[in-house]
C-alpha cells in the first residue's frame, strides 16, 4: 500500500522553495478578526510551478478573506509544492460550499494531487476509536485532555483489553467501551474493524498487538501509534529496565503512522528527556510514560489540524 493512500484525504501540502514560513504583512489577529469571521485551513499538493501562491492568495482575497499566515516547502531538487495556509473569512459571503468549488478550480489549475480545505467551527469533528492493552498511561491522558476541550475529536469507541477504572469515565461522557481480549492466535481484527469502520482515523495508545497486513489495507485509513523511543536497541519486554540497566542518558518516545513494517512508519512527532545517574527505575519509567502522553496528544492534535503531510515514501512534512 502506498504512503499516499495510507494517509487520510483530509490532509493537505504546500510546498515551496525551501522549508520556510511566510507572515503576510497587516494588522493583528485581533484587529482583522470579528465576531462574522471565521477561521479555515487549506493545504494543498501539486507539482512546483510558477505563480501558486499568487492564485491561492487571489482565491481567498476574491472572496472577502484574508490570509493569516503560510507555510510552503519545495524539497531541493524535487519538482513538488507542498502548502498550508490559514486565513479568516465571513461565511455569509463566502459559504462553504462555494469554497469547496474555488479550490477545487485551483487543483485542477495546477493538477494537484492533493487539496483539502478544512473549517473546524463548521466541518464534523474527527471521529476516532482508540485501542490499548494492559498500559493504560496514554489512554487515559488522552481520555482527560479530550475531556478539557483540547483534541477536536469526537471519540466513538474504546476498544481494550482489561476492564479496568476508565470504565467510569467513559460511562460518564457515554463513550462506547468494548472489552475484546485478544490472543496471538486471535487479535479478534474482524470484530474491530466491524466496530471502527465508521472513523476517520485510529489512535493506538500502548496498543500490544501487531495489526496484520489484512487489517490495514481493509481499514484503509490512516492509524496513528505511539510507543518509547529506546527502539531500535531495546526490543520485547521491560524496555525501560533494560535501558535503565544500559545506563542511557537520553530517552525519548515516537508517534509515527502504523504501516504492515512494524515500528518503521512515517514519524509524526518526537520528544526527549535526559536522565541521569539520579534516576532510578521508577523515575526513569515515569518520565518515560510521561513523554509518551505528551507525544501522543500532540500528533493527535496536529494531524486534525491539517499539518501532517506525507512526503516520499516514508517522511512527513509537519507544519
Amino acid at each position: 500500500m502506498s504512503l499516499l493512500r495510507r494517509f487520510s484525504p483530509q490532509v493537505q501540502l504546500f510546498t515551496k522553495r525551501s522549508f520556510k514560513s511566510l507572515k503576510f504583512p497587516g494588522e493583528s489577529l485581533n484587529e482583522i478578526t470579528s465576531p462574522s469571521l471565521i477561521h479555515g485551513i487549506h493545504v494543498f499538493h501539486c507539482p512546483d510551478v510558477v505563480g501558486i501562491v499568487a492564485k491561492l492568495a487571489e482565491c481567498i482575497a476574491s472572496r472577502g478573506g484574508n490570509i493569516l499566515s503560510a507555510d510552503v516547502f519545495v524539497p531541493e531538487k524535487k519538482n513538488v509544492f507542498y502548502s498550508r495556509s490559514e486565513f479568516v473569512f465571513d461565511p455569509a459571503k463566502w459559504t462553504r460550499i462555494q469554497m469547496d468549488e474555488d479550490f477545487l478550480k485551483l487543483s485542477k489549475m495546477f493538477d494537484a494531487m492533493r487539496s483539502v480545505v478544512r473549517v473546524p467551527s463548521l466541518d464534523p469533528k474527527y471521529k476516532i476509536a482508540v485501542l490499548a492493552s494492559n498500559q493504560d498511561h496514554c489512554l487515559v491522558d488522552l481520555l482527560h485532555v479530550w475531556q478539557d476541550g483540547k483534541l477536536p475529536v469526537q471519540i466513538t469507541a474504546i476498544i481494550r483489553g482489561p476492564n479496568t477504572h476508565v470504565m467510569r469515565f467513559l460511562e460518564r461522557h457515554r463513550i462506547p467501551y468494548h472489552f475484546l481480549p485478544t490472543t496471538i492466535e486471535d487479535k479478534r481484527e474482524e470484530e474491530i474493524l466491524n466496530l471502527v469502520r465508521d472513523t476517520d482515523f485510529l489512535v493506538l495508545a500502548r496498543y500490544m498487538q501487531v495489526l496484520s497486513g489484512n487489517f490495514l489495507s481493509s481499514y484503509g485509513k490512516d492509524i496513528i501509534n505511539i510507543h518509547h523511543g529506546l527502539l531500535p536497541s531495546f526490543k520485547g519486554g521491560n524496555p525501560s529496565k533494560q535501558a535503565f540497566d544500559y545506563g542511557v542518558k537520553l530517552i525519548g518516545a515516537t508517534t509515527h503512522f502504523v504501516t504492515e513494517e512494524l515500528d518503521t512508519g512515517p514519524i509524526i512527532e518526537q520528544m526527549v528527556e535526559r536522565v541521569s545517574h539520579r534516576d532510578n527505575l521508577r523515575s526513569f519509567i515515569r518520565k518515560s510514560e510521561d513523554l509518551e502522553k505528551q507525544c501522543l496528544a500532540k500528533a493527535i492534535k496536529s494531524y486534525c489540524e491539517l499539518r501532517v503531510l506525507p512526503y516520499e515514501r516514508n517522511k512527513t512534512v509537519v507544519f
